[in-house]
């Protein structure tokens, strides 16, 4: 037994150190990048696999039509990044093989389409998550999902610490023998500081009255005690603004909940909690193919669907039948993180329209709808009279 005590020590003592090192590195960036300051910002395009070529392409052709303008004036191009497909990445042993990441840290933002993480079971071995491994690598601290339905009373956003929790080290935890296994939950000051700040920021911009820290801290004691209490420090810096805490599993009952739901506003949450409630919260606007989120930094942002690269539909070959909707939503919130908030509100408008009031036509995943070029036709149909 002290043979498996003293390995598993040595592994922790590893974990311990790497994320000792990773506090350092997170504190050392001050600023965020001023995209009005660039002299052009540039938007990488990685399709991902599965369905995601197809419709990470469509979402770069309405971008490249709403800012055409822009385009020919030398501020913003486009780059391509081929390479994050499954097979890419197993061929390389990596999440992100190092010439694909390369590329990524030539963009000043990307628009990222689904990709495959293998899971037990799998023909393709256990490498990390590339979207894990992608919010690593660029320090994309906070996923941000909108959440809308004014008819339900919903207006949600969702900011979720991306970085640390139970996710950060998913790839770290270890078998000490055949019957007992570990996996392990970071959560550091800076990172906790750094998603609470910029979430009540949002809140105090955009005129939202209340913010909502979601944990498990009658449980988690350690990680998530540390996470609320250092977020309700930072309320503290904003009077205005209604401050509360919810445990997870009440949050997931209290969204259903019409007479509560409508009280929720912007949310703090830790990773893997996070995760889980944004698709719940998807569903009440048509579900994870209509949502899209933003991962942001302070040097990088991307922006990508909150679905899977539903590889099913390649091999049954409907691919082109796929829902751009949740990609051309990650749009919005690209044109609005980089400065075209008006193009960003157009698109934004004529998704309502075409997803949810004339609905002339409708995505299926099948040839029972249109394809997804079509449907991009048909939001750039609409913007124009708009």
């Amino acid at each position: 037994m002290s043979d498996k005590i003293t390995a598993a020590a040595e592994k922790f003592t590893a974990l311990v150190k790497a994320q000792l090192e990773r506090n350092e590195r997170i504190k050392s960036v001050k600023e965020f990048t001023d995209y009005a300051a660039l002299d052009t910002i540039v938007i990488g395009v990685c399709g991902g696999d599965g369905i995601g070529p197809v419709i990470t392409a469509e979402a770069q052709r309405v971008l490249e039509h709403l800012l055409r303008d822009e385009v020919a004036k030398g501020k913003v191009a486009f780059k391509v990044i081929d390479g994050l497909t499954i097979e890419n990445r197993v061929a390389a042993g990596k999440a992100i093989p190092d010439d694909v990441l390369a590329e990524l840290k030539q963009c000043h933002v990307i628009l990222k389409g689904p990709t495959t993480t293998p899971r037990a079971g799998d023909p393709w071995p256990n490498i990390e998550s590339a979207n894990v491994a992608m919010r690593k690598e660029l320090d994309l601290f906070a996923n941000v999902r909108p959440v809308k339905v004014p008819d339900k009373g919903i207006d949600w956003t969702f900011f979720r610490e991306n970085t640390e929790g139970a996710y950060a080290l998913g790839s770290s935890g270890f078998a000490v023998d055949d019957e007992v296994a570990f996996d392990f939950v970071v959560a550091t000051t800076e990172g906790t500081q750094r998603i609470a700040r910029l979430a009540y920021d949002y809140a105090r911009k955009n005129h939202k009255e209340r913010v909502s820290i979601i944990t498990k801290a009658n449980v988690v004691k350690t990680t998530d005690g540390k996470f609320l209490k250092l977020c309700q420090e930072i309320g503290k810096e904003y009077p205005d603004i209604i401050t509360d805490d919810w445990y997870i599993d009440i949050t997931t009952a209290k969204l259903i909940d019409e007479k509560r739901r409508g009280d929720f506003k912007v949310f703090i949450l830790p990773n893997l909690y996070g995760d889980i409630i944004t698709d719940e919260a998807a569903e009440f606007q048509g579900g994870v193919g209509t949502a899209g989120s933003a991962n942001l930094g302070k040097q990088y942002a991307m922006f990508e669907a909150i679905h899977g690269s539903a590889p099913r539909m390649v091999a049954e070959g409907r691919a082109s039948y796929a829902d751009p909707c949740s990609m051309l939503r990650a749009a919005v919130l690209l044109l609005s993180h980089i400065g075209y908030q008006s193009q960003a509100d157009k698109l934004d408008r004529a998704l309502d329209i075409c997803m949810y009031e004339e609905k002339k036509l409708t995505v299926t995943g099948r040839n029972t709808g249109c394809t997804c070029q079509e449907f991009g036709e048909y939001v750039m149909a609409t913007m124009q009279s708009l």
